[in-house]
Parts: C-alpha cells; structure tokens; sequence
C-alpha cells in the first residue's frame, strides 16, 4: 500500500445495536479519514437513519463494490447488501433479521479481503443470541471468522491501553475450559502472542502464561493443569528461544503487567483475561447512566487477513438514541491502520 491510505471495510453490526451510530460517529473524525479509506459494509437504509438521527453532516455514497468508492470530503461510503429495513427492523432488540444481517456484513468482510478488495477488517459489534435466532451456529465473531476462512490455528487478543492479553479459550462454558487447556493449544497460544507483538514491532516481546487455577496450581495442591500442561508448553517455548515467563498466578500477573514487566498475558480463558482489560479500559458512570469510557480493542490473531474489533457488545438499552460512545470504534480503526504499516515496513 505504498503511497496510499489502507483500504478498511467495516461491517455495520447488528443492526438493531449501536454499530451504526458507532461506526457513523467514527467516520465523522478527521483523523480516521486522514489516515485510511473505510467502506461501511452493510445497509443503506440503516446508514441513512443513523445519519438523519444523528444529524451528521457526512453524505452517503452507496456503492456495489469497494473500488466504487470515492472517499471524497464528507462522505459516507456505505457497500449496500440490501438486508434490511430500517422502518421496519425492530430497534434496540434481539432479532433473527437482525442477526441474519450481521452475519452477511460479516462474510461479505470475509470475501472482499480474501480477493483483495479491501486490505482488511473493523468489525462492529454483533449479538451472539441475534446470531442463534437467524441459525447460525457459531458463538461470536472469532468463531466465524475462524470458520469462513478456514483458520485453524487462531486466538482473541485484547488491546487496551495498558494491556495485551491472548486467550488460549474464549467463548465456551467454564467447566469445559481445564480440558481444553492442553499443552498443545498453550503453546500454540504464545507462539501466536510472539507472532502479534512481532507485528506490532517488538521483536523478542516478554511473554507471560498465567495460570488456570489460583495461585498457579500451588505444584499441585489446587489443581493439577499447571504441571500437566501449561509448564510444559511455556518449557517448550523458551526451548524455541522464546522469552516466556510462567505460568504466573492470575491475581498479581496482570498488575506486574501493567506495570511494564511484561508485553503480553496468555489468559486461559474468556473472563481471566477481558475482566483486567475491561476493568482499565471501561468506566461507568452512575450519576449519568451511561459508560464514559469504552478503551479496548478486539484482534483475532492467526487469521490470513487483519481483522480488529470493538471490544463491547451491541449494547441495545443505548442504541438508537444518538448517545453511544464511539470510543472503542476510533481505537479499533487507530489499531488496524498501525498494524496494516508495520505489515508494510
């Protein structure tokens, strides 16, 4: 992409959430267009809707393919797949529509990046009980992803401010997690966390695996995943010259973390390491009823294309209203722009 701004689709999400005002919001900033070419992979009527409700001075420009695109000053371009409604699309509630029409933004990403057409993906967000009601199997984004491009090796990498945390398991039931911690998916979990922070320019990152059970096991005493497979795998890596520390108790590890000691956590599983990231990252405020903050990106690492996310829901009680919070859609373009340079450098 010498001389030129990366091409970035970005999938619309569920419709009925706050992806398209997220996404609008976005757009309307300076620096995303300054430093990128976003498409907006989704519905044309819903765009116009979220435009008109939130009274933006951008345009919409509808095209059938990315090349289409003109990326003049005030505009909107917006890829339409003519999959829903906007008068007639049930707002701010879980739907089979809705859902189906996440899942097409998201393959039609899938396809265009794998022909090239756009050099790679933001995804907004989408509901995984939307996804069910339209019958698709797969629990959330990394999942289809993984499946669409016939990934086999792949993790979820959270990217907050003051964190980077990989999981080795994300979206299954908690009691199905100590089984499906083996050394194998360990090991492939921190090669892929040395592979990202390469990516991001760190050539020999400080790696640090934390533990499944409390105090990392205690040799044995709380469980006994840490000596049958998570240590040989961390073994395994320093054999291959990586800089792997651990496994770590959980309960100061992301502290030490934050602090500097280390580049990146491989979490074990989904809340181990989104609770930490998020706790940073999200700020609540109860006085005014609404989220202040919303730091943190999602990265699904080992896909053959880029693919960058918000790192929260679709948020129905907030959507269509004109208040979402655009904070996690600028940071996850922001990310996605740096890494597409350092692909190129």
């Amino acid at each position: 992409m010498p001389g030129r701004s990366p091409l970035i689709g970005i999938t619309m999400g569920d419709p009925a959430g706050v992806g398209p005002e997220i996404t609008a919001k976005a757009l309307a900033t300076p620096s995303v267009t300054t430093s990128c070419r976003p498409v907006v992979i989704g519905d044309r009527s819903v765009m116009e809707a979220t435009l008109s409700l939130l009274r933006s001075p951008l345009r919409l420009h509808v095209v059938a393919k990315p090349g289409e695109a003109r990326f003049e000053p005030g505009t909107l371009e917006c890829l339409d797949l003519g999959n829903v409604d906007a008068a007639s699309l049930p707002r701010g509630q879980v739907s089979a529509e809705a859902g189906r029409a996440a899942y097409a933004y998201i393959e039609a990403a899938v396809r265009l990046c794998q022909a090239g057409e756009i050099d790679g993906m933001v995804t907004a967000p989408v509901n995984k009980e939307g996804l069910a009601a339209a019958g698709v199997q797969h629990s959330g984004h990394t999942e289809i992803l993984a499946r669409l491009s016939d990934t086999r090796d792949f993790a979820m990498l959270l990217m907050g401010r003051e964190l980077k945390v990989i999981h080795v398991t994300t979206h299954v039931a908690l009691r199905r997690v100590p089984e499906l911690c083996t050394r194998e998916r360990v090991l492939k979990v921190i090669r892929l966390a040395q592979q990202t922070m390469n990516g991001l320019g760190v050539p020999r990152p400080r790696i640090a695996v934390c533990g499944l059970n409390p105090h990392a096991g205690e040799d044995g005493l709380f469980g006994d995943e840490e000596k049958r497979e998570i240590i040989p795998a961390a073994e395994a890596a320093r054999r291959d010259g990586l800089d792997v520390h651990g496994p770590l108790p959980a309960d100061t590890l992301f502290s030490r973390a934050r602090g500097g000691e280390f580049d990146i956590v491989v979490a074990m599983y989904h809340d181990q390491g989104h609770v930490p990231v998020k706790t940073l990252g999200f700020t609540y405020d109860e006085a005014k009823g609404q989220w202040t903050g919303l730091s943190g990106v999602n990265v699904t690492v080992g896909l053959p294309f880029l693919r960058v996310s918000v790192d929260h829901g679709t948020a129905f009680d907030r959507a269509w209203k004109g208040i979402a919070n655009p904070e996690s859609m600028l940071e996850a373009i922001d990310v996605a722009v740096r890494m597409l340079a350092a692909k190129t450098t």
